[in-house]
């Protein structure tokens, strides 16, 4: 009897605990509610423990990675001594390159260009005086074995004489030309012992032509054109080659004075009217122009 009444009691036990859910729900989460609080806490814990951490490895700062007032001012001070360590630039230097402060400028600027700056400049002055020099030293060497070479020829085609001692102003004597032309018939008829020629060789020389014209005696046709000029391709700027020399410039007009069939001119009053060199040098210039634009062709005799 006494076990029938024990399970009865037992079974009306599970039969509240079933049938009330308010009952259920307040044990269920009265636990939750104990497990929640026990696991904020140990949370809580970790977190001040992880800020207690921090401020022990910063103790200047708040928590964050950024220095403190006493690292930041240490920093700065080693920052301005070594600056103070570094060497100072020069004056002239400072002017040059607008280096340091404006105290350095402005006593850069007082003290004028650093030696960089002038040497620099001297540099390129010197740079065409040494070119000039060159070119004065191939030229004198150019005309002195000219002057050699003519002074061996054999049979005296032609002489120089050098203008007032200068090396490069010539007047040549042209002796000889064709026996056979009418132009040497005109030389012995009126005694004529040669035609004299000044030749001037520019600075360039002999990457450039010399200027030649005629001085005596006056010529008519054979190419020579007002003032003495004479026009010849090789005497121009295109048609000349440094492999030229002066004996077989003044042997190429020998033979384009007999072409042109050259006479000395013998009108009264005309042939005693010297050749200038201003008028020759603006024919020359004139004629030029001419072929440079026409071509050079062999005009018709009555041309000259």
């Amino acid at each position: 009897m006494a076990t029938l009444l024990r399970k009865i009691g037992l079974i009306r036990l599970h039969n509240r605990d079933t049938e009330d859910p308010k009952h259920h729900h307040n044990h269920r989460g009265g636990g939750g509610g104990q497990q929640s609080a026990s696991l904020r806490g140990k949370g809580g814990g970790k977190s001040g423990g992880h800020k207690q951490q921090q401020q022990q490895q910063h103790p200047g700062g708040s928590g964050d990675a950024s220095p403190g007032p006493g690292k930041g001012k240490s920093k700065r001070a080693a920052e301005l001594a070594a600056r103070d360590k570094q060497p100072q630039p020069a004056a002239g230097a400072a002017g040059v390159a607008g280096a340091g402060g404006p105290r350095e400028r402005a006593a850069g600027a007082r003290a004028g260009p650093g030696p960089a700056v002038a040497a620099a400049a001297a540099g390129g002055s010197l740079v065409p005086a040494a070119r000039q020099q060159h070119c004065t030293q191939v030229r004198s060497r150019r005309l002195m074995k000219e002057l050699q070479d003519i002074a061996r020829l054999s049979d005296r085609f032609i002489s120089v004489e050098l203008v007032n001692e200068n090396l490069f102003d010539w007047n040549v004597k042209l002796h000889q030309v064709d026996k056979d032309s009418v132009l040497w018939q005109d030389m012995k008829e009126t005694n004529t012992e040669f035609i004299l020629l000044n030749l001037t060789f520019p600075d360039n020389f002999p990457f450039s032509p010399p200027f030649m014209r005629v001085l005596s005696p006056r010529l008519e046709n054979g190419y020579v054109l007002d003032g003495g000029a004479i026009c010849m391709e090789l005497l121009t700027p295109r048609g000349w080659s440094s492999a030229y020399t002066v004996e077989a410039v003044m042997r190429q007009f020998a033979a384009s004075l007999v072409k042109g069939q050259g006479r000395i001119c013998r009108k009264a009053g005309k042939s005693k009217k010297s050749f200038s060199r201003k008028e020759a040098e603006a024919t020359f210039k004139s004629l030029v122009k001419t072929h440079e634009k026409y071509g050079w062709v062999t005009p018709p005799v009555s041309d000259g």
